[in-house]
């Protein structure tokens, strides 16, 4: 193979996504038989399955039992907004996203004391064994999963107070910035950081994605006067949300 050429398997790929792209392979349409794609491209069988491999651990095709492999349904790409700070307003952050866009979600979430980690720990500028709250989420938009988030607040800051359990009491749901300003914490910086993954298992089975596909991970920390209040870890599936960012220049 010269330098620089691409290898078989990335060639056949390569055109069978085009047509994937360009609607000669429209959703729901089997794709070639490996059989075909031998036959087709002159290439091995190895190099058949493993093109298709290629195009499924991009989501763009799906293997049905006993039925062959068809090309996916692309979805389009909606917004989740990303704001900043809001001024109090009882509602949560998501409700007050969700509104910007006129849609209407829902969540469900679970919380529980843990231990901390040696990567939250840093995170949270804790020791690692220091005793976090750990807050799970499941984020629905019309019923239909969207976005998953694990948040860590550390008991040495909300512990014996009426926001230990972020989704109960007067002020469950009612996001961090306010929670924390019930307890004189004053919130006055986040930082968040956006990278992209191959999903794990249980995040793609929660999100009901295909193994092999991206999800976007926003990594956030709420600071106050420098320390650290909450961090939090959210999952959102790469294919069907993208994060806009309304920033302020003033």
């Amino acid at each position: 193979m010269a330098f620089g050429e691409q290898p078989a398997y990335l060639r056949v790929a390569s055109d069978l996504r085009e047509q994937i792209v360009n609607g000669a392979l429209p959703p729901h349409t089997r794709l070639p038989s490996q059989a075909r794609i031998r036959e087709q491209y002159g290439v091995s069988d190895t190099v058949a399955l493993e093109a298709r491999k290629v195009l499924m651990a991009e989501g763009l095709v799906e293997g049905r039992s006993g039925s062959g492999t068809y090309v996916r349904e692309r979805p389009v790409p909606r917004r989740i907004a990303r704001s900043g700070y809001r001024p109090p307003s009882g509602s949560s952050p998501f409700r007050q996203e969700q509104a910007e866009t006129g849609a209407r979600g829902t969540w469900e979430s679970r919380s529980e004391q843990e231990e901390a980690g040696p990567e939250v720990a840093a995170r949270l500028g804790i020791t690692p064994g220091d005793r976090v709250m750990r807050t799970h989420y499941v984020f629905r938009e019309g019923g239909e999963p969207m976005m998953l988030s694990t948040s860590w607040e550390p008991l040495a800051v909300t512990g014996r107070t009426p926001v230990m359990l972020p989704e109960e009491g007067p002020l469950g749901g009612c996001g961090v910035v306010e929670r924390m300003a019930a307890i004189d914490i004053v919130v006055d910086n986040v930082l968040e950081e956006v990278g992209a993954r191959p999903g794990l298992a249980e995040e793609l089975l929660a999100l009901g994605g295909v193994p092999g596909h991206v999800v976007m991970v926003l990594e956030r920390t709420y600071y106050a006067s420098g320390r650290a209040v909450e961090t939090a870890d959210v999952v959102v599936p790469a294919d069907r949300y993208r994060i806009a960012y309304h920033l302020s220049v003033r």
